[in-house]
């Protein structure tokens, strides 16, 4: 029985081959076989490893840090300066600019060489004048105190000079009076001359200390008329280029203020300086007239005592 099973069943197998087999004919290609994929065994979880730190990331570079379109500072005049030190923002400022500061400078050289100059002059008229007074302290006429000078020559040796002359021209006058107005008028006279010698150059430096603020303040109003000029031509409003421009400016009204604050200093020491020696001068034409009223007063009496004969 299993014999005869086993025998249909092989021939049902061979009628459904050769059935299916014309259509395999016509597509012309074998069914291929699918290939078997085994599955792979997955590894084992691997073992966490210790994290090592990393070095933090080297700083940039000074040129790397820069971006390459940064604009550089351009001053004024169009040029970048290699810094900012004084002397190179003059080097790089306006034309205009560079004259008020050459005169502002030129101002500033005035005023010191008037400053040593009058103090020169002041502190020898002042001691040449004290001497002299000194001197004639103890003198009874003006004889004698022309004789205690000697060949002196100052202010108080003139005052008698002018006297004795005076005494000479008037020894025909019997009015006293009008002698002493005659030498107190010429005492006046040299009293004004010498005030005028020592305030020599008082007035540069009054000028000085009074219009270089605004010269140097003209510098910077310019300097910045030319930066804003800048500004509109590079169309940017950045501050590394606005800066070097206003900085050359502003270094105009500054040498400004150091020619001018000292001017003011010193016009004011010398006038207190000149006010002291006047005093001493207005003290010796005191000095003088009295020895020139001794003097008439003698004569008076020697009148008087011929007269008497």
């Amino acid at each position: 029985m299993s014999r005869i099973s086993i025998r249909a069943f092989g021939g049902m197998a061979i009628a459904f081959a050769v059935a299916l087999s014309p259509a395999w004919a016509q597509q012309g290609v074998a069914p291929a076989p699918q290939p078997q994929v085994q599955a792979q065994p997955t590894p084992p979880p691997a073992a966490p490893t210790a994290t090592v730190p990393t070095s933090p990331p080297s700083a940039p570079a000074a040129n790397e840090s820069a971006p390459e379109s940064a604009p550089r500072p351009v001053s004024a005049t169009g040029r970048t300066p290699h810094d900012m030190s004084p002397w190179s923002m003059f080097l790089s400022a306006d034309i205009v600019v560079k004259a008020v500061m050459v005169s502002l400078a030129f101002a500033s050289l005035v005023t010191w060489t008037i400053f040593l100059a009058k103090t020169f002059q002041l502190f020898l008229a002042r001691r040449r004048l004290s001497k002299a007074l000194a001197r004639i302290a103890k003198a009874r006429t003006l004889a004698e105190a022309q004789l205690a000078l000697g060949s002196s020559r100052n202010v108080l040796s003139a005052m008698l000079a002018t006297a004795l002359q005076e005494l000479r021209l008037s020894a025909d006058s019997l009015v006293e009076s009008g002698i002493k107005e005659r030498v107190a008028s010429s005492f006046a006279d040299i009293a004004r001359a010498e005030s005028r010698a020592v305030r020599f150059g008082m007035g540069v430096l009054a000028t000085i200390g009074a219009t270089s603020p605004f010269v140097g303040l003209f510098g910077t109003v310019w300097g910045i008329m030319n930066s804003f000029i800048g500004i509109s031509k590079s169309q940017t409003t950045n501050l590394a280029v606005v800066a070097p421009g206003i900085a050359e400016a502003l270094l105009a009204t500054a040498i400004g203020l150091v020619a001018a604050i000292p001017a003011v200093i010193i016009y004011n020491h010398f006038a207190r300086g000149t006010k002291g020696y006047l005093d001493l001068v207005g003290r010796a034409s005191g000095t003088v007239g009295r020895l020139l009223s001794r003097d008439l007063d003698s004569h008076h009496g020697r009148v008087l005592a011929r007269a008497a004969e």
